[in-house]
C-alpha cells in the first residue's frame, strides 16, 4: 500500500476555524437576541447582556477543586455501570483470536497487517461504543434521577458540570484503551512468527516530486494530467506506464534531504512499489528488469545502479528496497559507491554522503529495460527511507489516535445530552460520527459545488425538465434566480458540513498495519487540531443548554 502523505497547515486550519467559528458564533449570537427581543420584548435586550455577562464569570471564576471532585463522582457512575467489563470481552477475543489469524495467513509478510489490523480494530470497536453510551446517557440518567439536583444546587456552575462530564468519561476511556493497548502490543509481538520479526518497525518515507519523459527522452517539466505517463487502459488510474526499452523515463526529484541523518543511519535506502504490464509473454520465468539512476543537482554527478527486478506480487519490504552503504564482514562502515560510468563505460567509486548525495537536491530516474513491457508507478510508489521508528512508538502513536477520537465522542454526546434525552443524544452523536467516517468528501463536494448538475435547486429543475446534467443552461432570469439561489443554499451546505468533524484523520491503523510511522503533520496534527476545534464550541454550548434547561423535565 502507498501513502501519499500531503502535510496539515496548522496556521491555515487555526485561520479557517477561527472564521468558520466566529460566523456560527455571531449567528447565534444574533439570533438569541432576535428571540430574546420577541419573547419578552424590550426587556429581552436586558436580558439577554446579562445571560452573556454572567457566561464570562462563570468561566473566569472556573475551580479546579469542582471540577476534580464531579470527575471522580463520574468515575465512580461509570464504574457501578460495569463499563469497565470491557474487559473480559477483549480479553476473550486476545484468547482465541491466534488460533485463527494463525492459519488464515500463511506468508509470514502478511501475518503483521492482520495482526494488527485486528487488535487495533478490536480495541476501537470495543472502546468507542461503550464511551458514546456513557457520555449520552450520564446526564439524562442523572436528571431522571434527580441524582444532579444534589450537584446543582451546590456552589458549581454549568459549565464545571460539563467538563467535569468530559474529564471523567474521558478518564474511564483512557484507563480502558491504556490496557488494552498494552496487552494488544505484547499479544502482536508475541505472535509474529521469527521470520516477520523484520516487518516490526516504523518505515519514515520521504517522498518526491514526480515528472515524466516521453519514448524520445524529453522531460515534461509539470506534474499536470496531460504531462503523465502512457494510459495502458487499466480502470484504475492511479499509475501512469513508462515504454520499456526506449528513452521513456521517471524522474522522482528530491529536495533538501537530511544527509546527516542518512550518514548516522549508515545506509541510504530506496524503497519503491512498480506494477509491471506486459503486452506480451516474453521470459516467463524472468520479472521486468529496470534499473535506477541517482542524479545529483548540485554536482551533476550520475550513478547508475545495479540492474533490478521488479518483485510486484511481495509485501516483504527486503524485496523492494535497494541500499547503499552499510556495513561489511568485518563491520566496517561502506561510505562508497561504484559504478559504471556511463559515457566511458569505466568503473568509478565516489562518496556515497559527500559526492552522491552532497547538498541533499537528487532526482532519481526510473527506466524500464525490456522492450515492448511497461512499468507502472504513482507518486508515492517510490520514496527515500530514512531511519526507522520502533513499532512500539508508531503502534501507541495509532492507539492515541483512537483516544483522540473516544475524546471528540465523548465531548459530542455529553453535549448532545446536555439538551436532549439519552436515546436522542445517541442518535444524534452516532449519526456524526457515520456522517465524519463515511460521507465527509461527499459533504465537501455539495459544499464546494463541485458537483454535475449545479447546484440543488438547478439540479431539481434539471430532474424536472429531463435535462442532462451536462446539456447547457441557457441564460436568462430564470438561471439567475436559481444561481443565486444556489449560491445561498451552498453557503449554508459549507456552514452545515463544518459541524461534522473528519474522522477519517484519525484512523491510524493503515500506517501500522504496512510497516509505516505514523507522520506527525499528515495525521497526529490534524487529529489533535479536529478534537481542540471540537472542545471550545461544545463546552459552550453544553453550558447553555444546561443553563437554560429545565432540571425537572424527565
Amino acid at each position: 500500500m502507498s501513502f501519499d502523505v500531503v502535510g496539515f497547515d496548522f496556521l491555515e486550519g487555526l485561520t479557517h476555524f477561527l472564521k468558520v467559528f466566529g460566523g456560527i458564533l455571531a449567528a447565534a449570537l444574533v439570533v438569541s437576541l432576535v428571540i430574546a427581543f420577541l419573547k419578552y420584548g424590550p426587556r429581552g435586550f436586558g436580558l439577554f447582556f446579562k445571560t452573556i455577562w454572567q457566561a464570562v464569570v462563570d468561566f473566569v471564576h472556573t475551580s479546579p477543586r469542582r471540577v476534580w471532585a464531579i470527575t471522580m463522582l463520574t468515575w465512580k457512575e461509570s464504574s457501578r455501570k460495569k463499563a469497565l467489563f470491557v474487559f473480559v470481552v477483549f480479553a476473550l477475543l486476545i484468547m482465541f483470536a491466534g488460533w485463527f489469524l494463525r492459519s488464515s495467513v500463511d506468508r509470514p509478510d502478511l501475518q503483521l497487517k492482520v495482526y494488527v489490523k485486528f487488535v487495533l480494530t478490536a480495541i476501537s470497536w470495543l472502546t468507542l461504543p461503550v464511551v458514546l453510551l456513557l457520555a449520552c446517557w450520564g446526564l439524562p440518567t442523572d436528571i431522571k434521577n434527580r441524582s444532579l439536583h444534589t450537584v446543582v444546587t451546590k456552589p458549581t456552575r454549568r459549565h464545571e458540570v460539563v467538563l467535569g462530564r468530559f474529564f471523567g468519561f474521558s478518564l474511564v476511556g483512557t484507563v480502558v484503551l491504556l490496557v488494552m493497548g498494552v496487552i494488544g502490543y505484547f499479544w502482536t509481538v508475541g505472535q509474529m512468527p521469527a521470520g516477520a520479526k523484520s516487518e516490526l518497525v516504523g518505515r519514515v518515507p520521504v517522498y518526491g516530486d514526480m515528472t515524466y519523459s516521453n519514448r524520445e527522452g524529453n522531460r515534461r517539466q509539470d506534474t499536470s494530467e496531460e504531462s503523465s505517463g502512457v494510459n495502458v487502459g487499466d480502470i484504475w488510474e492511479f499509475r501512469s506506464y513508462i515504454e520499456g526499452g526506449t528513452k521513456s523515463r521517471t524522474f522522482y526529484d528530491f529536495d533538501n534531504l537530511n544527509v546527516s541523518a542518512i550518514r548516522n543511519a549508515g545506509q541510504f535506502r530506496i524503497e519503491y512499489n512498480f506494477e509491471a504490464f506486459r503486452t506480451h509473454k516474453g521470459d516467463i520465468d524472468k520479472r521486468l528488469a529496470c534499473q535506477m539512476t541517482i542524479v545529483n543537482n548540485t554536482n551533476g554527478l550520475r550513478v547508475p545502479l545495479p540492474i533490478f527486478e521488479v518483485h510486484e506480487f511481495s509485501n516483504r519490504a527486503a524485496d523492494k528496497t535497494i541500499v547503499l552503504g552499510g556495513t561489511d564482514e568485518d563491520g566496517n562502515s561502506i561510505d562508497t559507491v561504484t559504478y559504471n560510468e556511463e559515457a566511458t563505460n569505466e568503473l568509478k567509486t565516489v562518496n556515497l554522503y559527500d559526492e552522491v548525495l552532497e547538498g541533499g537536491d537528487i532526482t532519481i530516474e526510473v527506466q524500464c529495460l525490456d522492450p515492448g513491457q511497461f512499468l507502472g508507478m504513482a507518486r508515492p510508489d517510490l520514496f527515500i527511507r530514512m531511519p526507522d521508528r520502533s513499532f512500539a512508538s508508531t503502534y501507541f502513536k495509532a492507539v492515541f489516535g483512537i483516544w483522540l477520537q473516544m475524546v471528540l465522542i465523548i465531548v459530542i454526546g455529553v453535549t448532545a445530552s446536555c439538551f436532549v434525552k439519552g436515546p436522542v443524544a445517541t442518535l444524534l452523536t452516532f449519526g456524526i460520527l457515520v456522517v465524519g467516517t463515511g460521507f465527509s468528501e461527499l459533504m465537501q463536494g455539495l459544499a464546494a459545488g463541485q458537483t454535475e448538475g449545479g447546484g440543488p435547486f438547478e439540479s431539481a429543475y434539471r430532474m424536472f425538465m429531463h435535462l442532462n446534467p451536462t446539456t447547457g443552461f441557457d441564460d436568462g432570469p430564470l438561471k439567475t434566480v436559481i444561481t443565486l439561489v444556489d449560491q445561498i443554499a451552498i453557503g449554508f451546505l459549507w456552514t452545515v458540513q463544518h459541524l461534522f468533524p473528519r474522522f477519517e484523520y484519525y484512523n491510524m491503523i493503515p500506517f501500522v498495519a504496512n510497516g509505516f510511522d505514523v507522520p506527525w503533520r499528515a495525521s497526529l496534527l490534524p487529529s489533535i487540531a479536529v478534537t481542540l476545534a471540537f472542545v471550545i464550541p461544545c463546552l459552550i454550548l453544553g453550558y447553555f443548554s444546561l443553563q437554560l434547561r429545565e432540571m425537572e423535565a424527565k
